[in-house]
């Protein structure tokens, strides 16, 4: 990881979190100024929520990132930047981030995700994409007659892989032959799907299937009942997102409330 890199978690670590409190142990002496060691601990944990790990390293480069912040502090201090106009705005924008912050994370606390509305969104996962998954391909044209030549072509023992790589206009199926991979039925646009659910494994539509995007010919490659993760498999991603529900309820709440003129 390069400092510039470094640089830049580290604001983004000051912006989101608490304020630097004091310390008996300083990392450094800067001109006289102590440096407390907690600035490195708490802009290493800011780092480590944001998904990267601390190597040793990288705790050396924050270390050189926290006593340069204090160098150029000291510096912009004795210049008088603390009374410009630029200066005053963006500490205001950063307390008010360090604080939206802890109002956030003090709601998270208070309201935490229980285990029983883990395992009822889950449930209503299930219940949404159990059942049958289907293997298809198909072959997208513009036209109708296009579609119907091509299924002329295919009855005369044409290789559909090589139509559709040649003709589909859907460039992600196009090139692999037509194939869609696994899907639940509902994945797709209800003209296709009802069209394919009717069809036999390995048979192909003997009429042009008609959608918002074109006309398809569509083939049913293979069917199979829908493999579904475990609950202890995907628990802290369903937590997390529920978390973040109730964070965007608690702020849409905040602002139908809020008297703005």
């Amino acid at each position: 990881m390069n400092k510039q890199f470094l640089s830049s978690l580290v604001t983004a670590a000051v912006l989101g979190g608490a304020a630097l409190g004091a310390s008996a142990q300083n990392l450094a002496v800067v001109n006289g100024k102590p440096v407390p060691k907690e600035r490195v601990e708490i802009l290493k944990k800011q780092i480590e929520r944001s998904g990267r790990p601390i190597s040793p390293e990288i705790e050396v480069q924050i270390k050189e990132e926290v006593i340069a912040r204090e160098i150029f502090q000291q510096e912009a201090s004795r210049l008088g930047l603390e009374a410009s106009p630029a200066y005053k705005t963006q500490m205001e924008l950063a307390r008010q981030s360090v604080l939206i912050n802890a109002l956030f994370e003090d709601f998270k606390s208070k309201n935490p995700v229980t285990d029983a509305e883990i395992k009822a969104e889950y449930d209503k996962f299930v219940a949404a994409n159990q059942g049958q998954e289907y293997r298809a391909s198909h072959i997208l044209v513009p036209t109708e007659n296009e579609a119907k030549a091509i299924i002329a072509s295919l009855k005369k023992g044409g290789n559909f892989a090589e139509i559709a790589k040649k003709q589909s206009k859907d460039p992600g199926s196009g090139a692999r032959g037509g194939d869609l991979d696994w899907a639940n039925a509902n994945s797709y646009v209800p003209e296709f799907t009802q069209a394919m659910i009717k069809l036999q494994k390995g048979s192909y539509t003997q009429t042009p299937v008609k959608s918002q995007f074109g006309y398809h010919v569509i083939r049913l490659d293979d069917t199979r009942q829908a493999e579904l993760p475990k609950l202890e498999d995907v628990k802290p991603q369903v937590a997390q997102q529920l978390e973040q529900q109730k964070v965007i309820q608690f702020q849409e709440s905040l602002r139908a409330k809020a008297k703005v003129e």
